[in-house]
């Protein structure tokens, strides 16, 4: 029991320590910090001497880079992993409607390795600058046609910097013959917009396209509905993450981040404002009848004000049963002048007037239920009623809520395959960041899912194997943790040793059993004896204990038999001499002079 105790107390110093010396590292004082140490010397010593010798983690595994090779036939991909801008052409046009310091598209792209990067020689497409119009276009290898076939495209951005206001969006530009990349700029006609966006705290993942209206050839936006997902890890987390669209020609859509779907459904029935207009539409000449009654419920007619509604009753009335209190002063003001304020010596009388004390709260009144003239507090008016009103009734002239009626659509038209867009031959990134340094990588566009994923695997798959090799595991982080604050190696003891010794103390230590001659001394009863040997022996005995209680059992049958038949031979001889008894008291009584009777002569 003593070694319990000195174990408990041990494990409750340790702990009272280690919390100490958490709380004193918290401070950030380099001298707590010693101090700390010095207090913990006898518990660290013992536990730095069953570190290893060296804390340096084991040297991580290198993932090798090697540039991502299409697997099929794609439209566009890119890897920038030459190291050059070839094939992209930067904009060097203006905005329409914008000052002339800010309307150049004059930003900054280069071709950089990412920050941190775990794979050397992965090289991206890089916005350099801040709070500048930026605008680089490159063309497809043929132009896309939507036909029978999916369009997929994918992407991977990387926030280094995190992002403030901004976006990463992709804009695939439609296919006319006035298409001029020099010139690229936000009104540059576009089919697709896709890809990440944020201002303040609305984190949005676009997915955009411009549809044509059949009946008057223009062109309108539609913008698929926000995901229920999410998004706002992947502005914020500083990692690489993968944007996909697919598109099928069934007019199905898929938005993936990571190859994890977060937004689907269709272009018919999930984009605002719907592909098609409605069949019908309110009639614009319509107006309503000056007669029209709107009213569901409306005044009775009929009904009177009653004779004893008094709309002139106050809703307050001063309350009859109340009475002063005692000790009520009635001379005494609430408020007096400051008897202690004096007159500033600034005070001019011909310009500020005649000058006279601030008041202040009675000190009389402190102490009294109150000062000055005593009235009576207000209650409610039961007999108030307020303004009469005749009560409302169901109109029988009430014909519902006007509408103007229903006339066919002069505009409607019903495309049932919106999927079938403009062409797009050039792709282009064309955006407003103030933040800088957002990376680009690995753009494929293509029709066959498997394409894709192969890219994926080998590009954004690939970095996210190398961050994860990087990445120290759990006992690697807690032992690069330790070797800042060496105090948390008396916590990881205290967690690995306090669960150890409670299985040992609750589990495996068994309850210590007293000694024969404990019992003697005490007379105690003492505790069955788990032992096959003694059970058998005990069996026996017990066996023969039953015999014996058996014949006792006999035997005091036969004695009771005994006491019953003697009993039974004293009640008869009681009664024997009863009878004796009272026959000796009768011829006594017939003895006697007066019971004899007289001789006759």
């Amino acid at each position: 029991m003593e070694l319990k105790w000195l174990l408990y107390v041990t494990l409750l110093a340790l702990g009272m320590l280690a919390v100490q010396a958490n709380d004193m590292d918290d401070d950030g004082d380099g001298d707590d910090v010693v101090d700390i140490e010095d207090d913990l010397d006898d518990g660290i010593e013992d536990v730095e001497e069953s570190k290893p010798e060296t804390s340096t983690p084991p040297p991580t595994p290198k993932v090798t880079y090697r540039p991502p090779v299409p697997t099929g036939e794609v439209y566009f991909v890119e890897s920038f992993d030459k190291g050059t801008l070839d094939g992209w052409i930067l904009s060097k046009a203006k905005k329409d409607d914008t000052d002339d310091e800010i309307a150049k598209y004059d930003g900054k792209w280069e071709v950089q390795d990412m920050k941190d990067t775990k794979l050397p020689g992965d090289k991206g497409l890089v916005l350099v600058t801040r709070a500048k119009h930026h605008a680089i276009s490159s063309k497809l290898s043929k132009p896309f046609v939507f036909d029978t076939k999916p369009l997929i495209i994918q992407y991977e951005v990387n926030f280094q910097n995190g992002i403030e206001c901004g976006g990463a969006y992709v804009k695939l530009l439609s296919k006319t013959p006035d298409l001029n990349l020099d010139q690229f700029h936000d009104k540059t006609p576009y089919t697709i917009m896709f890809g990440p966006d944020k201002c303040g705290e609305d984190y949005k993942l676009h997915f955009i396209f411009r549809h044509k209206n059949p009946k008057t050839g223009k062109y309108e936006e539609k913008h698929a509905k926000r995901p229920d997902a999410d998004l706002k890890s992947y502005f914020t987390d500083k990692k690489t993450h993968l944007y996909t669209l697919v598109l099928n020609p069934d007019n199905s859509f898929e938005i993936l981040v990571d190859q994890t779907v977060v937004n689907s459904g269709n272009l018919l029935n999930d984009m605002s404002p719907p592909v098609n207009p409605p069949r019908e539409i309110e009639d614009p000449n319509d107006q309503k009848p000056e007669d029209w009654d709107e009213r569901p419920k409306i005044p009775d007619p009929d009904a009177v004000k009653p004779d004893d509604w008094d709309e002139d009753a106050p809703a307050k009335i001063a309350d009859e049963n109340a009475v002063k209190p005692e000790g009520w002063l009635d001379d005494e003001p609430e408020y007096v002048a400051d008897p202690d304020a004096e007159k500033p010596e600034d005070w001019d009388e011909d310009m500020d007037g005649e000058w006279e004390a601030p008041q202040i709260a009675n000190p009389k009144c402190e102490t009294a239920p109150g000062c000055g003239t005593w009235q009576r507090p207000m209650i409610d008016n039961p007999n108030y009623k307020g303004k009469w009103k005749p009560p409302m009734i169901d109109n029988v002239n009430y014909q519902g809520i006007w509408k103007p009626r229903k006339i066919p659509n002069p505009d409607f038209f019903e495309d049932l395959e919106p999927f079938r867009m403009t062409p797009f031959s050039a792709v282009g990134l064309e955006l407003w960041s103030m933040t800088s340094d957002i990376f680009f990588d690995n753009f494929i566009i293509c029709t066959e899912r498997a394409v894709a994923d192969d890219w994926a695997s080998d590009g954004w798959g690939l970095k996210k194997a190398a961050d994860g090799a990087a990445e120290p595991g759990v006992v690697g982080q807690m032992m690069a943790a330790a070797e800042e604050r060496p105090w948390l190696w008396v916590v990881y003891i205290l967690t690995v040793a306090l669960p150890v010794f409670l299985v040992v103390l609750f589990c495996c230590s068994g309850k210590k059993q007293p000694s024969a001659a404990e019992y003697k001394k005490t007379d105690a009863p003492q505790p069955d004896v788990v032992d096959e040997d003694k059970e058998e022996r005990d069996k026996g005995d017990k066996e023969e204990e039953e015999e014996e209680e058996e014949e006792a059992n006999d035997e005091k049958l036969g004695s009771d038999a005994d006491i019953g038949s003697a009993s039974q031979e004293e009640e008869e001889e009681e009664e024997d001499d009863e009878r004796k008894h009272a026959s000796e008291e009768e011829e006594t009584v017939n003895r006697s002079p007066r019971n004899r009777k007289p001789r006759k002569d």
